[in-house]
């Protein structure tokens, strides 16, 4: 590692020890993705929840060979102490990366950098290094990992037992995705050989393990449960960098001829299917509590096959025993388990509704007018506001040329399209803003808003949010090249923010993040600038369902709904007039039942067309201000 490296600092909360872990779960999971990367390049500090900590020896048993180091939270740098734990951040720096996902994921960026050697590392982001990418909002898979499950196994952790029931519905959820076909981006060829394999009759051998392996394993041992079949001969080959096993050398002709959807179904073998990923560390220190609780309350774990086969398996992978060893973790040996009658299984695998996305009407035939005229025989029609100042304008030529969005990335067409959805947002929150407000740009992309914000209102303090990292850096780039010395930077899906704030702005923020920016700013009783996008992409969720407003509530269903929202997207310049004008009102609709749902929490909220309205097919605005 190159000695002039900025310093980077990991923030991880702690509230309490109990057995071999450290409390809340994402410490333990942070604690102990380190261990199995071996990664020393970060300073952890710890940062007690409560005020009665004092100066516990938490480190010594449970972080590994780590160093690490007790602070409080007012001692946290300013832009974390607006986020939740953990938290990276470079000493003395504004960018801060927040959330369990963002954080694991750079510290496994960091480790390859510092070693490229460590490809087994780089390889727990998955294929295109997407695992636990899309925030847990809009993605079930990364909510059950990175919340759902954690927070479940706290719960059941400290339950009394006359409380304390059986599976927490998120672990059945788990087991049921264990049970799913594997999808995988070369899974034909994979199945083709398993149907090669089913054909001939034969099983894979094990593959030879490599070094690293045989270090997990005593003198003249063998894996307790060996590969035996091609998913976890593929597997295994991909984590000791071997050549997957093929069944037989060539394929036979009636294998080669055989339709995709004739071809057998793979099975999983880790959390996301065939690979070891990082899903599969975040899960093991979860489901390795949970295990070690119901052994000791002395629940039968009949009913999870697959999650302790599962809980089996990663315990054969490469480095994983060893970093458990050094978080002091003991690992059981659980017994083979055989399922419980499909019945049973099914009953005890229910899943409560708030678990299961309910969007059967999600796909649907049919036009929005029956949808509009019922709304206008209940006196509903979409209106705007006239814009509070339509002649406003930046003047762009004499701005820098780091300030403009459209500096070598865009058409100059594009360039100055976004410059006027920019004229907009800008002219509403300066005519909001004071001095030293504190503005948020959610959803923030390469930081068009926010830099323009930063760089005309020195006197405000400009947070930039965003989930992608790429995104961000260019923005904090372009800020570098300004010198602005008002902005701090935040890669984190919004949830994770929850610092105080006078006004949230968004533009385009897609689907339901128009309504998370909306939430954010009304816990904050903050005002608001939004311009929505992506109308086609809402749809209920766990934390919002539609319609938002009572007003609509008592129209229309949830389908009924869904149908403006599918023909709000309907505004592209290609599209006949008609069929735009049908557009903008269905627009128009949402975000008035959007308007008048914030309103219900003591707001003044006006719905308005941006100008020129030719800026973007998507070209409403929210103003909103607390009463």
């Amino acid at each position: 590692m190159k000695e002039n490296v900025a310093e980077e600092h990991l923030y991880l909360a702690f509230s309490h020890q109990y057995r071999d872990s450290i409390f809340p779960l994402h410490t333990s999971i942070s604690l102990f993705l380190l261990s199995y990367c071996d990664c020393k390049l970060f300073k952890v500090f710890l940062v007690p929840t409560g005020e009665d900590v004092g100066d516990q020896c938490v480190t010594k048993n449970l972080a590994g060979d780590l160093e690490v180091h007790l602070i409080s939270r007012c001692q946290l740098p300013v832009v974390v102490q607006s986020c939740s734990l953990p938290a990276v951040v470079v000493k003395d720096d504004k960018f801060c990366r927040a959330g369990l996902s963002v954080v694991l994921r750079h510290i496994i960026q960091k480790t390859f950098e510092a070693d490229p050697s460590k490809k087994d590392v780089l390889a727990l982001l998955g294929f295109k290094k997407t695992c636990l990418k899309a925030c847990a909002e809009v993605s079930q898979w990364t909510r059950l990992c990175e919340i759902s499950i954690p927070l479940a196994v706290e719960r059941f952790l400290t339950a009394s037992p006359e409380h304390c029931q059986a599976i927490p519905p998120d672990i059945l959820l788990f087991e049921r995705k264990l049970g799913e076909p594997v999808r995988v981006h070369n899974d034909d060829k994979i199945r083709r050989q398993k149907l090669q394999q089913q054909k001939a009759g034969t099983k894979t051998g094990v593959p030879v393990l490599g070094e690293e392996a045989a270090e997990e394993l005593k003198p003249g041992e063998v894996p307790e449960h060996p590969p035996s079949s091609l998913e976890l001969s593929v597997a295994f080959s991909k984590l000791l960098a071997q050549e997957a096993p093929d069944a037989i050398n060539r394929e036979a002709p009636h294998i080669r001829r055989t339709k995709t959807s004739d071809l057998p179904l793979l099975d999983h073998v880790f959390a996301e299917g065939l690979y070891f990923t990082v899903a599969d560390l975040v899960l093991l220190p979860c489901i390795h509590q949970f295990l070690v609780s119901s052994k000791k309350q002395g629940k039968n774990l009949v009913n999870l096959p697959l999650i302790s086969s599962w809980y089996r398996r990663v315990q054969e992978v490469p480095g994983v025993k060893k970093a458990a060893g050094k978080c002091n973790m003991a690992l059981l040996q659980l017994p083979e388990l055989t399922s419980a009658p499909e019945e049973q299984l099914h009953d005890s695998a229910s899943v409560p509704d708030e678990l299961e996305e309910d969007n059967e009407d999600s796909h649907f035939i049919g036009g929005p007018r029956p949808t509009m005229t019922k709304l206008m025989e209940n006196g509903i029609e979409a209106k705007f506001s006239p814009h509070p100042c339509p002649n406003w304008t930046l003047d762009w030529t004499s701005l820098p040329s780091a300030v403009s969005p459209g500096e070598g990335k865009m058409s100059r067409d594009r360039a100055l399209r976004k410059q006027q959805q920019l004229n907009n947002l800008v002219a509403a929150v300066t005519k909001l803003a004071k001095p030293g407000d504190l503005i948020v740009d959610f959803c923030s992309g390469g930081g068009h808003v926010g830099i323009v914000l930063a760089y005309m209102m020195p006197s405000c303090q400009v947070v930039l949010i965003e989930n992608k990292e790429l995104s961000l850096i260019r923005a904090k780039d372009r800020s570098d090249e300004l010198g602005l010395n008002n902005i701090w930077f935040i890669q984190a899906n919004l949830d994770y923010f929850n610092g105080a704030f006078n006004i949230g702005v968004a533009l385009h923020a897609c689907g339901v993040a128009t309504d998370m920016v909306i939430e954010h700013c009304l816990r904050a009783r903050a005002a608001f600038v939004i311009s929505p996008c992506c109308y086609g992409f809402i749809q209920n969720t766990v934390k919002f369902k539609y319609p938002r407003s009572r007003q609509f509530k008592e129209i229309l269903s949830y389908k009924e709904h869904m149908i403006l929202c599918r023909f709000a997207d309907q505004t592209a310049v290609q599209l006949p007039p008609e069929r735009r004008l049908i557009g903008k009102q269905c627009m128009g609709l949402v975000d008035l039942d959007r308007a008048w749902a914030a309103e219900e929490h003591n707001y003044s909220v006006q719905v308005i067309s941006m100008e020129p309205e030719s800026c973007s097919p998507k070209n409403n605005m929210f103003v909103g201000i607390p009463t």
